[in-house]
């Protein structure tokens, strides 16, 4: 384990009295042209140009069998449940989600090594990569709740210290994504710009904004004013097929209130030359379970 460095210039402030735009400091495809990986090159420049990459097949159906028997088997676990790295929905008190799942199991920390998995991140980012976050999601039919429009850039930045937006995720489909059940939604084009959100961040702010995010969210006026510049795509698919998208993507879910469940494997790769430092805009650290301080890169 490596110790974070002191904190760096701020180049997105954000969290202060009022809301802000920033123009993007950073790459958004951080290897140089035609460095070798698994992505070809016009799906490249098309992950450069929109913030996203969808793969119809990233792992085999067979594959996706295991994943989904191992996220089955760890939310039934009433261990896993009584941890704190489980988060519960507040109505219903059903698992949500599950953190650091590629420490927990070690099914999912094969999926982090997967040459198709880590292979797509070393190639965007340009570097080594370390595991900022992991988590399985739930959204069960019948009324599991969304995720509500946001970067997680801005909250890895203002919360956990990610300095540069160096830091690429990925959503793996476990059950089919339909057009209702809650699905993953983006804004295309919008990681060009940094929206430093309104608002001072509370004391372990943590605990409520992974049920019901608040500080970190971008006003209505700024979501209507980026919708239309940008628009919105929705991404649907089968089991295994996956969305990979830039850490500053304006991006959320609606709820699933159809019978048809939704669950999918969510890993955060984050540059080993952007390792944490302190919060630009918080208190105190979020937990490491949510926010990694361990930066040894991915072998």
């Amino acid at each position: 384990m490596t110790t974070a460095p002191e904190r760096t210039i701020d180049l997105y402030p954000t969290r202060g009295a009022t809301e802000v735009t920033t123009p993007r400091q950073d790459p958004v495809v951080w290897s140089e042209p035609g460095a070798p990986g698994p992505i070809e090159p016009s799906d490249l420049a098309a992950y450069e140009r929109d913030g996203f990459l969808a793969i119809d097949q990233l792992i085999t159906p067979d594959e996706v069998e295991v994943y989904a028997r191992e996220l089955e088997r760890l939310i039934s676990d009433p261990a896993i449940r009584a941890d704190e790295r489980s988060i519960v929905e507040p109505k219903s008190q059903e698992i949500r989600s599950v953190f650091e799942v590629h420490k927990i199991s070690e099914v999912f920390a094969g999926l982090v090594r997967d040459p198709r998995v880590v292979g797509r991140a070393r190639q965007i980012l340009g570097s080594d990569v370390y595991v900022h976050q992991s988590r399985i999601n739930v959204k069960p039919g019948f009324g599991a709740s969304g995720f509500y429009w946001h970067s997680d850039f801005e909250t890895w930045h203002a919360e956990d210290g990610l300095p540069r937006m160096r830091t690429v995720s990925v959503s793996i489909a476990l059950t089919e994504n339909h057009d209702t059940n809650g699905g993953l939604m983006i804004m295309p084009g919008s990681h060009k710009t940094f929206l430093g959100c309104a608002g001072a961040t509370p004391k372990d702010n943590y605990k409520k904004s992974l049920q019901m995010q608040d500080a970190g969210t971008p006003s209505d006026e700024a979501l209507t004013r980026l919708a239309g510049e940008y628009g919105i795509r929705l991404f649907t698919g089968k089991p295994g097929s996956a969305t990979w998208f830039d850490c500053n993507c304006m991006h959320g879910s609606g709820d699933n209130i159809t019978p048809y469940p939704r669950s999918n494997v969510f890993i955060v790769f984050n540059s080993v030359e952007n390792a944490a430092v302190e919060p630009f805009a918080a208190p105190v650290r979020r937990p490491e379970f949510i926010g990694a301080r361990d930066f040894t890169p991915v072998r």
